[in-house]
């Protein structure tokens, strides 16, 4: 019975399945933990009749997990290639290893800020850390808006003032964000993000300013219907923008772009459009088929199928918050227990890499 069920397991992961070698051609084996299972049949394609690629029949985790296996693995037959990957698995830090720690936030955003940070408190309260939030949203807020309000000292819909919220705590850390219409286009940024720079500075002179890079809408979003722009071409200018306006304010960046793009275009997780349903004669409640996007999508409104290609889904919050933590607790989250539920387990922990991955990148020169 057992047998029979991990046949039926590994029939359907193709990065689990045993190869036959093809006479005469080098022998490579992979040894790695998920992110090598999913690389492993996209590296057989692309090596085909030009080298045998194996891997063993199992997700071979840590180091310590390979060092006891190693031997079943490697097998009688030669090797000309073994590559190792054991990577986050190695990088993970068991949760409350580090002494209890509060953070004091202050987020100047709109909705993109409020999702980034929606599943941020429960991933605090796991790592055995505490969290004070105050967060500033508006609607589809730019940082021109934020630094009129501020100029102005207009109040928000709490009563107060940029100036009166930057007072009203000893805060740890701000962020500022440019509107999702606006983030590739740097010429935006200009003279605002400077503006609101020199507020906080003046009245929170002890928080450190970051900027809270946002994302590029889902690759089918309507406003992608042309080649002239793309996620990719919307990424790559959000990136340049982001990078550039924050060397020139000295503010450090927390990577959520970063970490959408690095999970939207993973070939296993990646989100890929449904091009089987069929949308000229949908009814409610049927929809396409959404796994693993990180943006809301496809939904039922008022008995219409709208799409909303902007905002996070509950993917793309987890992954934000991901993103958020690690940069203000200066913790690796791949550790962190707290998953939405819902949220498949696997899928969670490649976000939690993928998160990891976006704040180690950034500190790399």
């Amino acid at each position: 019975m057992k047998l029979c069920l991990l046949a039926l397991l590994l029939a359907g992961v193709p990065s689990l399945m045993s190869v036959e070698d093809v006479a005469g051609l080098a022998r490579v084996l992979l040894i790695g933990d998920p992110t090598s299972m999913g690389d492993t049949a996209p590296t057989r394609a692309l090596l085909q009749n030009k080298v045998n690629v194996h891997r063993p029949l199992a997700n071979c985790s840590s180091t310590g997990f390979g060092l006891k296996n190693l031997d079943v693995w490697l097998g009688e037959k030669k090797w000309d290639v073994i590559h190792f990957n054991f990577g986050l698995h190695d990088a993970q830090l068991p949760t409350h290893a580090t002494k209890a720690k509060t953070v004091r936030l202050l987020t100047i955003g709109n909705s993109f800020s409020r999702n980034a940070t929606q599943y941020l408190p429960d991933i605090v309260r796991a790592g055995g850390h505490e969290l004070i939030h105050c967060p500033i949203v508006v609607g589809g807020a730019s940082l021109e808006l934020h630094a009129t309000m501020a100029a102005t000292n207009g109040a928000y819909k709490t009563g107060r003032s940029l100036k009166q919220e930057l007072e009203s705590d000893q805060w740890d850390y701000v962020t500022i964000q440019q509107a999702s219409l606006k983030s590739h286009d740097i010429s935006t940024y200009r003279p605002f993000a400077g503006q609101l720079r020199d507020c906080i500075k003046k009245y929170a002179p002890t928080a450190k300013l970051l900027m809270h890079q946002t994302w590029a809408y889902r690759c089918d979003d309507s406003r992608f219907a042309t080649n002239s722009f793309t996620q990719k071409i919307m990424y790559d200018g959000l990136c340049h923008a982001y990078r550039t306006i924050a060397a020139e304010l000295g503010a450090r960046i927390i990577p959520v772009g970063d970490a959408f793009q690095i999970a939207d275009t993973n070939r296993r997780w990646g989100y890929k459009p449904d091009k089987k349903f069929d949308f000229k004669n949908a009814k409610l409640p049927a929809l396409p088929d959404q796994t693993h996007s990180l943006h809301t999508g496809w939904r039922w409104s008022k008995g219409k199928l709208s799409m909303d290609g902007h905002h996070a889904g509950v993917a793309g919050q987890y992954l934000g918050a991901c993103v958020f933590y690690e940069v203000l607790y200066g913790e690796n989250i791949v550790g962190n227990n707290f998953v939405p539920e819902g949220l498949d387990p696997d899928y969670a922990r490649f976000l939690r890499e993928t998160a990891h991955r976006a704040v180690a990148g950034l500190r790399r020169p």
